[in-house]
């Protein structure tokens, strides 16, 4: 999450206005937007790889991957978000106060950043637990080669499985498992910051 583009909260409409008038994406968080944070080689580099290998697991499956420039927006929440990578599988279901928006992801990734990873573990994965269609949660490190995948079960009930080098994780929405491995090839890891070592 960056910092508001308002102090005051605003209309959904008013937040389409604000993304049309800038070239920065914003999330839009319990009716206030927030200016996302930019990304560095690394996170690209990890989306683009996270990209190939999903498109590897799903292989001919009618199933779409999408970059960051893809809105996700939950249906019945003051909520609206870029993921760095979602898999909507069939026919992609607009949000009906946005065409733009998808409501049916059943993947999502988000590749960790010192500013955002809190955020990302915690509000953003609340909200997008509200996601019917979801079934995977992917957070992917760029302090360390290690993938954590949130599986949905068929209780309702979320499961956590981790994946260093030399591993792999399974998926619940799509056949097969990532390899950390290949995600991570030609990766230069970021350091981990001083405050994150502090505080374990």
């Amino acid at each position: 999450m960056g910092d508001a583009a308002t102090n005051a909260e605003v209309t959904y409409d008013a937040y389409l206005a604000l993304e049309r008038s800038t070239d920065c994406k914003h999330e839009w968080i319990d009716g206030v937007p927030y200016a996302m944070a930019g990304g560095t080689p690394t996170r690209s580099l990890l989306s683009a790889q996270m990209i190939v290998e999903l498109a590897r697991l799903l292989g001919e499956r009618p199933c779409a991957i999408h970059t960051s420039d893809l809105k996700v927006r939950p249906e019945g929440l003051r909520f609206a978000t870029y993921p760095d990578v979602a898999v909507v599988c069939g026919e992609a279901q607009a949000h009906a106060d946005d065409p733009n928006a998808v409501t049916n992801p059943v993947v999502l990734v988000e590749v960790l950043s010192d500013s955002t990873e809190r955020w990302d573990r915690t509000g953003k994965f609340r909200r997008y637990r509200k996601i019917a269609a979801l079934r995977d949660y992917v957070l992917v490190s760029q302090n360390e080669r290690c993938i954590e995948v949130y599986s949905r079960g068929p209780d309702g009930v979320w499961t956590l499985r981790e994946a260093t080098a030399g591993e792999s994780v399974p998926l619940s929405a799509v056949q097969g498992s990532l390899d950390v491995d290949r995600v991570y090839r030609g990766v230069t890891l970021t350091p981990e910051s001083p405050r994150e070592r502090t505080l374990g």
